[in-house]
């Protein structure tokens, strides 16, 4: 018995690794106390200039992103670009849409200092922490220390890095557990036979590596946007972004990195055109779909933990 359990064992593990996608694992091992503060800093509009934006505000605990084209930080400012998903943000290999940092404590930082988002410097972040007796205590238990950018940061990140969605219906048939529909199985076909596999792989299918948006047919870059070529100034940068994830794909609409396209149905079109170089018929479409939306996984274990 043992043995016929241990070959099955094999054999579905044998399957699951030749696949180019592999499943979210169910759990991750996280720091709870300090997730549990860092998602007490992270629903905390406190940490803004205008005391009205929290993290939260742009990356709600819906789908980890928001419903809006761009979000708006202090003083109704608009964004640049929409809102990337911090669901299973830990699985990509850096961070931000143009990849500015490698870490999800050094991205922190990022939309806290940022004049357009919450606007605050490191100063008043540190006063406004030893501001408030809950922090003092919490910091002091967790850290063994007053709050600070870096144990504060540290929080965050430990919180962001629970934020794993597992067990979508995808994952369970990687696993064997759960079989896709023929609509779902031709449109996962279709999605590695017509080379969208090329660029969204992986264990976060996406955020692997960097991909020119407009790769066959050019496509206009937008004004102010933040692309590599932000970061590196090589002309052969512009339009390139960290590809992005595609779990729970049909929960974070608008898409793209400048939010203009409502549908899924729309932005799996726009891709075949622009970076794959043809045009997909509406069944093909449909079924690549289907496919998608068996990414959508779990809410986090973590936002059902009171604070």
């Amino acid at each position: 018995m043992m043995l016929r359990l241990y070959i099955t064992f094999l054999i579905t593990l044998v399957s699951i690794m030749a696949e180019p996608i592999i499943p979210i694992p169910t759990t991750i091992e996280y720091d709870k106390e300090k997730a549990l503060l860092g998602k007490r800093l992270f629903l905390d509009t406190g940490l803004s200039k205008d005391k009205k934006v929290a993290c939260a505000t742009c990356h709600n605990f819906k789908n980890g992103a928001d419903f809006l084209p761009k979000s708006f930080g202090i003083m109704g400012r608009e964004g640049f670009m929409n809102s990337p998903t911090v669901f299973n943000s830990v699985f990509n290999f850096r961070q931000m849409w143009n990849g500015a940092v490698k870490t999800l404590k050094k991205q922190v930082l990022l939309p806290l200092l940022n004049p357009r988002e919450m606007g605050m410097t490191k100063r008043e972040i540190v006063d406004y922490l030893n501001s408030q007796p809950i922090y003092i205590k919490l910091f002091d238990k967790i850290y063994k220390n007053k709050p600070n950018i870096d144990n504060m940061s540290d929080a965050i990140a430990e919180f962001e890095k629970a934020l794993i969605t597992p067990n979508s219906p995808f994952d369970q048939f990687l696993r064997r557990e759960h079989n896709l529909s023929p609509e779902e199985s031709n449109g996962y076909t279709l999605f590695k036979k017509r080379g969208c596999i090329t660029c969204h792989n992986g264990i976060n299918v996406g955020g692997n590596s960097y991909q020119k948006f407009g790769s066959i047919k050019p496509f206009k870059r937008c004004q102010n946007i933040k692309d590599l070529y932000s970061i590196t100034s090589r002309p052969e940068d512009k339009n390139v972004f960290k590809v992005p994830t595609l779990r729970n794909i049909a929960i974070t609409a608008p898409y793209f990195h400048h939010g203009k396209i409502k549908t899924l149905k729309e932005a799996i079109q726009i891709m075949a055109i622009h970076n794959l170089g043809f045009r997909l018929n509406d069944k093909e479409i449909s079924d690549i779909e289907a496919f998608l939306k068996t990414l959508t996984g779990e809410t986090p274990a973590i936002l059902k933990e009171g604070l």
